[in-house]
């Protein structure tokens, strides 16, 4: 059995296997369970009536609100019973009724990052990544083997395809259904889904300059504006737009996003 510090409370109802680990100042909530080979971070708060699965590894100052099922195993047939982990950073919230996967063999693990707002009813299939400082809004269902990269905002009700990969500082509207990979730091709406302008409010509020703003504008114009295929697009931007850190990221995803999709048959939304 697993000594636990002094401070941490655990509701006499809850069910908290022994060899559960915990941090300093952690509470776990009424009638909730707690399956064996399980870290608990620091001033995390576990509230009521909720799963936590086995290996399951979950940061510091989380909160996880009423009913969420956490680290359960992949609704994947192809699953055989192997070791896989959820791993989640440090302060993030999970809100009502979420659920999220173990990994399977394919990765091995489902992570998700710091600081990451996750609210009512998502749910994240296995082998997922999620980077840090994303917000999933209500209902936000992701398929199996989704990337979605730092500082993400994704609107209720949006399903997301298995493989399917987004950019960093991407914004998708609610009720968006997402096939295809996102590129970064662009808005994307409608019905059907197309990119429909940079993501520049998001990107003013989280410290982007003037300058690299009018150049990622000046390759948004050439990708989605501009009436060239995506393979010209990139021909044109290497050839007329200056070289910044978001230049070079850029087109490294969609270089990855074309390996890639002739594996998993996505491709760049465009």
């Amino acid at each position: 059995m697993t000594s636990r510090p002094s401070n941490i409370q655990v509701h006499p109802t809850a069910i908290v296997h022994p060899n559960v680990q915990f941090g300093e100042g952690c509470s776990i909530g009424p009638h909730t369970i707690i399956e064996p080979n399980v870290s608990i971070g620091a001033g995390t708060s576990v509230a009521s009536n909720i799963l936590i699965g086995e290996f399951t590894q979950i940061g510091a100052e989380c909160k996880i609100h009423h009913g969420a099922v956490v680290g359960t195993i992949p609704q994947d047939l192809k699953f055989g019973g192997e070791r896989s982990t959820l791993e989640i950073g440090d302060r993030t919230t999970i809100r009502e009724f979420t659920t999220l996967n173990r990994g399977t063999n394919a990765l091995g693990k489902t992570v998700i990052g710091h600081d990451v707002l996750l609210m009512a009813y998502v749910h994240i299939a296995h082998d997922c990544i999620i980077g840090n400082h994303v917000i999933l809004s209500n209902a936000t269902q992701l398929g199996g083997h989704v990337e979605i990269e730092d500082y993400v905002v994704v609107g209720g009700l949006v399903a997301i395809h298995q493989f399917v990969k987004i950019g960093r500082h991407a914004m998708i509207s609610g009720g968006a259904k997402v096939s295809k990979d996102i590129c970064p730091f662009i808005k994307v709406a409608r019905e059907p889904l197309k990119p429909v302008t940079l993501n520049s409010v998001g990107l003013k509020r989280r410290g982007f300059s003037d300058e690299s703003l009018r150049v990622l504008k000046q390759m948004f114009r050439l990708l989605f504006r501009s009436h060239l295929n995506i393979t010209q697009a990139v021909d044109a931007i290497e050839e007329k737009v200056p070289p910044t850190e978001e230049f070079h990221g850029l087109l490294q995803f969609i270089r990855e996003s074309a390996a890639r999709s002739k594996t998993h048959g996505r491709g760049i939304l465009s």
